[in-house]
């Protein structure tokens, strides 16, 4: 009877709350919830939805190391100048003095303290030979950026610099983008800013002199990597709109990539020197000094998890939607009646969990329609990317040993040869891709991708009495005072049980 209790109370609110929801529909959402349950004509059933972690502080979680391994400063001990002025000669470095040592992982500790605490590089002592430094951060984990990439320098900010990325644990890098005070002398580039990409080039390597000149003023310690407004691009200035950013991270794999990575890695090529030349006399001017380094995302979990645990020095999804391994990309044992598939963000707000199903379950399972309708949904226009690669250069002039990071370029397939596939175009609400030519779909759907809810094509469209689908209208006040009446019969009727339910 408890039971039979529990279930109608939480049957009635259901209905309350979702009948409430409609007056407000959500533009987008944030794909925190990977299940609920909603109550059905079979009673109490899971709502599966697309899922993922929250963004956090990404440098809680990674491994660092310096190449080469002695460049830290401090062994021998060694007296440093400003390098703003050469004659004050009062920072010390010495490795076997707590105090006046500055090892790597004061670049990620608690900031605001005073002094300010920063990891420190031994002195251009053996110019004219490069002081070069080669600062790698690794997750052993697929993680996605979700913020600017920060690092503050303490020593003046280098006059050459080259940030990269790793998305296979280090084997192989890519640039992200290039720093320099002149960016046609140092990588043969034209210097660019963010604000010079577009919609089409968003992908191409770039290099700023924005980050490189300058001393340590108050506001010319920070190098930056630009992740929001490269998400701006898609989303709006104030990224407003990220039901229109997730739609084109969802249909366009390398835009995806893009913001994906396994590794980090900062390549300082050339030190601050605040002159055309450098000052012989007093190397002990040059050298790199980071204090912080911020790095924001999240793990990546193929929309089939929405959290994410350190254990034992390593990040793993804690994955739903019958998925496993560490970044769920397979389906659990048993569960391998369809072939797996990330989660989608689309349509707009839950998305679509493809859930791995059991063995013995056909291919094609209907899909939890979100309780907004799918006369809500609206989906991202494609976007023609400059290059299939992630890793095109812009603006390369002339070939030098720069060439090297320039990926091959890649003739895409025609749109007609390939309808759908397992990771670029997905068949939508359930559908299933075959052979690469066409979406099997749902009885509900229909489209090229499954994008089309049948019921648009019937009288009535998808409001309609046989259409299948509950008509999206605001509820009547009288059907709410109904179901608030209920409610309250059922709390009276069973009150002396209401302990045992809470």
């Amino acid at each position: 009877m408890r039971f039979h209790f529990a279930l109608t109370l939480q049957a009635l609110w259901t209905s309350v709350c979702q009948a409430a929801m409609q007056h407000y529909p959500a533009a987008w959402g944030h794909y925190d919830v990977c299940k609920s349950q909603i109550f059905s004509d079979e009673g109490l059933t899971w709502d599966y939805m697309a899922c993922q972690p929250e963004a956090a502080d990404m440098t809680q979680y990674l491994k660092v190391t310096l190449d080469p391994p002695n460049i830290t400063c401090g062994d021998p001990p060694e007296t440093y100048c400003a390098l703003e002025n050469p004659y004050m000669c009062n920072n010390e470095c010495d490795a076997t003095t707590e105090e006046l040592a500055h090892p790597p992982e004061l670049m990620f500790d608690i900031e605001g303290r005073n002094p300010t605490t920063f990891w420190q590089s031994t002195s251009w002592k053996k110019y004219p030979k490069a002081l070069l430094v080669n600062i790698t951060l690794s997750w052993n984990k697929t993680i996605e950026l979700t913020d600017d990439i920060v690092l503050t320098f303490e020593s003046g900010r280098p006059e050459q610099m080259v940030l990269e990325k790793s998305l296979d644990y280090g084997r192989t890098w890519q640039p992200y983008q290039f720093y320099a005070t002149d960016c046609l002398d140092a990588f043969t580039m034209e210097p660019k800013t963010v604000q010079d990409l577009t919609q089409h080039t968003l992908l191409d390597i770039i290099c700023t002199e924005d980050y490189s000149r300058g001393y340590v003023w108050k506001y010319d310690k920070t190098v930056r990597f630009e992740i929001k407004d490269r998400f701006a691009l898609f989303a709006g200035p104030r990224l407003h709109n990220m039901a229109s950013l997730y739609g084109q991270l969802d249909t366009t794999k390398n835009l995806r990539d893009f913001f994906t990575i396994t590794d980090l890695r900062i390549r300082l090529l050339r030190p601050a020197t605040g002159a055309t030349m450098v000052d012989e006399n007093n190397l002990s001017r040059y050298f790199y000094a980071i204090s912080d380094i911020k790095v924001q995302g999240r793990c990546k979990c193929n929309l089939h998890a929405n959290s994410c645990v350190y254990d034992k020095e390593k990040l793993s999804c804690e994955c739903e939607h019958n998925t496993t391994g560490p970044d769920c990309g397979r389906c659990k044992k048993n569960y391998q009646g369809r072939a797996w598939s990330a989660g989608s963000y689309l349509p707009i707000p839950k998305g679509t969990a493809n859930i791995c199903i059991p063995n013995n379950i056909g291919p094609v399972i209907r899909p939890n329609v979100s309780s907004l309708g799918v006369a809500n949904r609206k989906e991202a226009p494609q976007v023609a990317l400059s290059t299939a690669p992630s890793v095109h250069v812009a603006n390369s002039k002339r070939g030098r040993s720069w060439n090297s990071y320039v990926a091959p370029q890649m003739t895409p397939k025609p749109s007609y040869s390939r309808v759908c596939d397992n990771e670029l175009l997905r068949c939508q609400n359930g559908g299933v891709c075959v052979n690469n030519v066409r979406c099997s779909c749902p009885s509900d759907y229909s489209g090229l991708l499954c994008e089309k809810p049948r019921c648009e094509s019937e009288l009535g469209g998808c409001g309609g009495p046989n259409s299948g689908q509950a008509p999206l209208t605001p509820p009547s006040t009288p059907r709410l005072l109904l179901l608030l009446l209920l409610l309250g019969s059922a709390l009276r009727r069973d009150a002396s049980y209401w302990p045992a339910v809470l």
